[in-house]
């Protein structure tokens, strides 16, 4: 076998430019489906990451009712037979296998009130009571100032944290700390700014997609769940934020921790609302599975030029035999069977389409960065297709070489040295 791909090396080294042409088939071909896969992996990692929330894991589970988010506006719109989550619940769920930590809050998009700081006011806009864990479970983190302590909820501080847009909008020209804003009658201290690592910047095509994503237009505010009662004059049930242990786990966290919080709601009545977790990787699935149909077209049509490279492969193996029959009568009338000279074709063949896939391999991935580069469309490099390709490139040699191999190792010695 050694000796065969030495021989093998010889011969694409004694006809360089022949030995090119005849890779180049293969080389775009491997070129091309890898530029392709590496987009498609690239472009479905970067919705996974977009929608999954980029390694964070974590999963809302909310009151649904008729298939949506349950929204809160007054006493009236309380659901009768949903009750606060109690702690022996909330221990239930951060006890589950696929579960890493586990947050409660309130929510309010508020529209009939306004935060005022002086002559500045915002309005219309998401109020959160939340508990200590909330920030760290949804990987907030504090530009300035601290966080809430367990005093803030022991004692129930009137203490508020803003994210940076409405601190912006409600303090524009002044430092937030240790000011005293005024919320639905409420005096609040501001204690902090927070923000998220990686800033989030919705994919708005449509209409629809405008709307959804007004709510969070003017801002952020938090104060401790503890003072959710005191602000809005009664207990309203809260949602959960699980965070999986891993992405993969999170559809089924989210699931588990839906079904203990159902558990607690003792209506069988229709129109109860019911806790429903957000399947976050099934959103992906969906999208996935719309351009799978068109990506696998694509990597078909690059698939061609291997067909086309295989050709030429075969068709280059034809004329080495023909020019070689010389040399293999006289492999032959010394005694060379033909399993011998069969290898040595073979060999020969799969050399040079090996060779091909990986400088296809390697353009392809220079072709996937330059298109990241000049287009920004996200790729990503999936070493078990780079693997892959290499093997299907020498797969593609051993078939192509094999019929001209089995015509050098059938070859009549006699007629072969005749020719000569």
């Amino acid at each position: 076998m050694l000796e065969n791909i030495r021989l093998a090396f010889r011969g694409i080294a004694s006809h360089k430019m022949r030995s090119f042409l005849t890779m180049l088939g293969i080389i775009i071909g491997i070129a091309s489906i890898m530029s392709i896969v590496s987009t498609i992996k690239g472009t479905n990692d970067a919705l996974r990451d977009k929608l999954v929330g980029s390694g964070n894991n974590t999963v809302k589970v909310s009151l649904s009712s008729g298939g949506q988010e349950l929204s809160i506006y007054d006493a009236s719109s309380v659901p009768q037979n949903v009750q606060p989550i109690a702690d022996e619940t909330r221990q239930k769920i951060a006890d589950l296998k696929t579960v890493k930590q586990v947050t409660l809050y309130n929510k309010r998009f508020v529209t009939d009130s306004s935060v005022f700081y002086g002559d500045n006011s915002v309005s219309q806009f998401n109020m959160y009571g939340v508990d200590d864990v909330y920030f760290d479970t949804v990987g907030y983190r504090l530009k300035t100032g601290r966080a809430f302590l367990e005093s803030d909820y022991t004692l129930f501080r009137k203490v508020m944290i803003l994210d940076q847009v409405a601190s912006q909008k409600l303090f524009p020209d002044t430092d937030p700390l240790g000011k005293t804003v005024e919320f639905m009658g409420q005096p609040f201290t501001v204690i902090g700014v927070m923000y998220e690592p990686d800033d989030y910047e919705p994919d708005i095509q449509t209409v629809e997609d405008y709307y959804n994503n007004q709510d969070n237009s003017n801002g952020l505010f938090f104060i401790p769940k503890a003072d959710w009662p005191i602000v809005f004059n009664y207990d309203e049930p809260e949602n959960v934020i699980v965070k999986a242990t891993s992405t993969d786990d999170m559809t089924t966290a989210g699931g588990a921790a839906a079904k203990i919080l159902n558990q607690t709601i003792t209506s069988t009545s229709d129109d109860t609302p019911k806790y429903q977790a957000e399947d976050l990787l099934g959103i992906v699935k969906s999208q996935q599975k719309l351009t799978a149909a068109a990506n696998m077209q694509l990597i078909w049509i690059a698939g061609i030029s291997l067909l086309v490279g295989a050709i030429g492969v075969m068709n280059i193996m034809l004329v080495s035999v023909t020019e070689r029959t010389a040399e293999i009568g006289l492999k032959k009338a010394i005694g060379a069977r033909q399993s011998a000279i069969l290898g040595q074709f073979l060999t020969e063949a799969a050399v040079l389409t090996t060779m091909g896939g990986l400088i296809g391999v390697g353009v392809g991935v220079l072709l996937s960065y330059l298109i990241n580069r000049f287009s920004g469309i996200p790729v990503a490099i999936s070493i078990p297709w780079s693997a892959g390709a290499v093997l299907i490139s020498m797969l593609i040699g051993v078939i192509s070489g094999l019929l001209p191999a089995q015509k050098a190792a059938r070859m009549d010695p006699i007629n072969a040295l005749r020719r000569e």
